[in-house]
């Protein structure tokens, strides 16, 4: 491992601390009604139609080749002798989940493939920012404000933007967007009534129940004084506080016998979905998945990355039987990383920081049921410097066409200004 990557290991510890809390996602049975539903719900907007978008970042640089195998490409195999999975054809149980005839699942991401067979999960391959950074801070920077190189004049995210410039789904609703974790993620940075809250169901005041009222009429009272924005800001953050008292996530009952992992992503899904069905005005939510920056003993049939695979793939498709079951999808989900891993795996059976990766989408509106991909191939001249996937789809391509055939933002430039980006049609959307 080269003092390079020793340096960017070190910083993606730094970065990727982060208290989360920790709960089980154990569900209360309800009678026939389903009593997490709030007493309110926003509906009949104008704008009632865009889907829900959920953004996931998978921090930490996601191993793509290990996610969605190449497994009829002969150098996978030579690059890759300890962590490559067994070919589907091999009658392994460990082997890998054939898709198409090239691309397969690992058996840790098998979860997923009811909602890749019901057409509703895109898999983009040799994806990503076309950026030659190997920085975690560097890359998940660029792909969260939508400009590489130098992103330093965007204070803002993404998704952000894409807030700022369109108006809210119900005007009276007091939240637009949460980014699940303990701090905002870039990636909503800027956005209106965006908020970051680490569980859903313990968002409010803190202390001795007994006397939460008189605390909140003194803040009520403090913030009265005050001119906008402090006055505008605190008022809808109590709004937001009545508004999820409202939803009982803690007895929320996911539909189609979805059964979501009793683990922190998976607790983080359960709680969009019942924030998603309630109704309520919400538009964007972010979650994170860190723990992918896989140097030493990876892992991809019984280690680290077979756990990680395995708990983000039984997450979303818990996340997808449960909407759809209800019908509800008109959600676009959209999953990235800040880059992918080398090809080849190095001396510690891990694989350092890479180039190319992928992205998933999933949602009622998705073109699924397929890889899309311009393979670049995996031979030595074919090699991003010698030594990764090549980039062949920019990220922003995908994020652009969902945005304007599925969120109902027309003008990308708002979103993504950065004046050297042109967006090409990948065929994302139905």
């Amino acid at each position: 491992m080269s003092d390079h990557e020793c340096k960017t290991c070190k910083e993606y510890s730094r970065i990727s601390r982060r208290s989360f809390v920790g709960l089980s996602a154990g569900v209360v049975a309800t009678a026939i009604a389903p009593g997490w539903l709030p007493r309110v719900a926003y509906a009949g907007s104008e704008n009632s139609s865009r889907d829900v978008l959920v953004s996931i970042f998978l921090r930490g640089g996601a191993d793509s080749l290990s996610m969605v195998v190449p497994h009829a490409e002969d150098a996978y195999y030579d690059l890759r002798p300890t962590l490559a999975a067994p070919r589907p054809d091999s009658g392994k149980e460990n082997r890998v989940r054939d898709l198409d005839g090239f691309f397969g699942f690992s058996p840790a991401m098998t979860s997923l493939r009811e909602a890749y067979d019901d057409g509703a999960l895109l898999v983009v391959h040799a994806c990503g920012l076309k950026d030659p950074t190997r920085s975690h801070f560097d890359a998940m920077r660029f792909m969260e404000t939508g400009q590489g190189g130098d992103a330093s004049a965007l204070d803002t995210g993404w998704l952000g933007r894409h807030l700022q410039a369109t108006a809210g789904s119900a005007s009276e609703g007091a939240l637009r967007a949460v980014g699940i974790g303990a701090g905002l993620q870039r990636t909503l940075a800027g956005g209106p009534r965006a908020l970051p809250i680490a569980d859903l169901d313990e968002f409010g005041l803190t202390g001795r129940a007994g006397s939460r009222k008189e605390r909140r009429e003194a803040i009520e009272q403090l913030y009265a004084v005050w001119r906008d924005p402090l006055k505008s800001s605190a008022d809808n953050t109590l709004r937001t506080v009545d508004l999820l008292r409202r939803i009982n996530f803690r007895r929320y009952r996911p539909a189609g016998g979805a059964r979501y992992p009793d683990n922190e992503f998976g607790y983080s899904l359960k709680s969009a979905a019942a924030l998603i069905k309630a109704e309520v005005g919400v538009e964007a939510i972010a979650v994170d998945l860190g723990g992918w920056d896989t140097h030493e003993f990876q892992g991809n049939l019984d280690g680290h990355m077979d756990y990680l695979m395995m708990s983000f793939a039984e997450s979303l498709g818990a996340f997808h039987k449960d909407l759809f079951a209800d019908d509800m999808t008109e959600i676009s989900v959209v999953v990235m990383s800040e880059f992918g891993r080398n090809v080849a795996e190095n001396g510690s059976e891990g694989t350092d920081h890479g180039h190319g990766g992928l992205m998933l989408a999933l949602g009622g509106g998705i073109a699924g049921g397929r890889v899309l991909t311009k393979w670049p191939g995996l031979g030595k001249r074919d090699l991003y410097e010698g030594q990764d996937l090549d980039i062949t789809i920019d990220y922003r391509d995908v994020l652009v066409e969902i945005l304007q055939r599925r969120i109902g933002n027309g003008d990308w430039r708002k979103v993504f200004p950065d004046p050297s980006y042109r967006p090409q049609s990948q065929g994302v959307t139905i």
